[in-house]
């Protein structure tokens, strides 16, 4: 797992491990990263995931790891783009080809995102596969470029690859959940300029994307990964509110249209989402409530322009 000391890495990792070990398979597990954290690594490695710390943008290094038959990339970067682009671009767009010629010989799940679509008018059940892509900003520019070195080396070396456009994952620490409970908690007023919304529990993200490496093909597939409904940043702070005691306000008025996805072809691949929203809803407005811990990354779902 390259890149595995993000948002998502630890619990994919830690569902791979918990997996093979009930299925009593002794594969490794190794999670890849720069891993600023030594807490994170130790906890990884007391629950069975090898770890390795690596600069993925150093070719000596990625060189240098194991060989794989199965690799999921999750690499990328999204926050700090508007005023570091060319960092972006490099991890985004260029690190995909050292990772291809490295592990020609693995099956590839990559990570991608549903910013790579433009908005699209709410009601229509959002973005397909088969959408042309239109990226806003240079983070979902950069994106798209990183699935098209995806889709080259998968065609030109015959690598099994499957792209998964997340749109959007959440926890209890981190998405747009939090986000707004955290708003509401503080009285601040929740921006409505981006009224609708996907959200998938991170648990069933994490699950979808390693039933698709059984799904990895050349030329590479592309697979929506998101939550099945489109739902109303205002209806969810509502919810939220009541659940927290609190009121939301609100500021602006909702367009009408939005980032949203279609995760229905997903589902036929991959398995639907077993949390719903009403769970998650109950989860999040509890979490915040407690003071629980947060990764503090606001994820600027609502940015209609694409700067992060």
């Amino acid at each position: 797992m390259l890149g595995a000391g993000g948002k998502m890495g630890p619990t994919l990792a830690r569902m791979a491990r918990r997996a093979l070990d009930a299925a009593g398979q002794r594969f490794r597990v190794i999670a890849v990263a720069r891993f600023s954290s030594s807490d994170l690594r130790s906890v990884l490695e007391s629950q069975g995931v090898e770890t390795i710390q690596c600069d993925l943008l150093r070719e000596d290094q990625v060189e240098a790891l194991p060989d794989a038959p199965n690799v999921i990339f999750m690499a990328g970067r999204k926050f700090g783009s508007t005023g570091d682009e060319p960092l972006t671009w490099a991890m985004n767009t260029h690190l995909p080809a050292i990772v291809c010629r490295r592990f020609r010989r693995s099956r590839i799940v990559a990570f991608s995102t549903g910013n790579v679509y433009g908005l699209t008018p709410h009601g229509r059940g959002g973005s397909r596969e088969e959408d042309a892509p239109a990226p806003v900003g240079e983070y979902a520019m950069s994106c798209l470029g990183r699935e098209r070195l995806f889709q080259y080396f998968s065609r030109a070396n015959e690598i099994p690859v499957a792209i998964l456009r997340l749109n959007y994952a959440v926890e209890m620490r981190y998405g747009v959940l939090v986000d707004l409970a955290s708003r509401i908690s503080r009285g601040e007023p929740i921006d409505l300029s981006m009224g609708h919304v996907n959200v998938i529990w991170q648990g069933d993200a994490n699950a979808m994307a390693l039933a698709a490496l059984a799904h990895a093909s050349s030329p590479a597939i592309v697979l929506n990964v998101a939550g099945p409904e489109e739902l109303s940043v205002r209806a969810l702070s509502t919810n939220l509110a009541a659940a927290m005691g609190a009121t939301a306000r609100f500021d602006g008025s909702e367009a009408g249209d939005a980032l949203l996805s279609n995760g229905a072809r997903g589902y036929e691949l991959l398995g639907r989402p077993r949390v719903d929203v009403t769970r998650m809803l109950a989860w999040t407005a509890d979490w915040v409530q407690r003071g629980g811990e947060s990764l503090g990354k606001p994820t600027h779902f609502e940015s209609r322009a694409g700067r992060f």
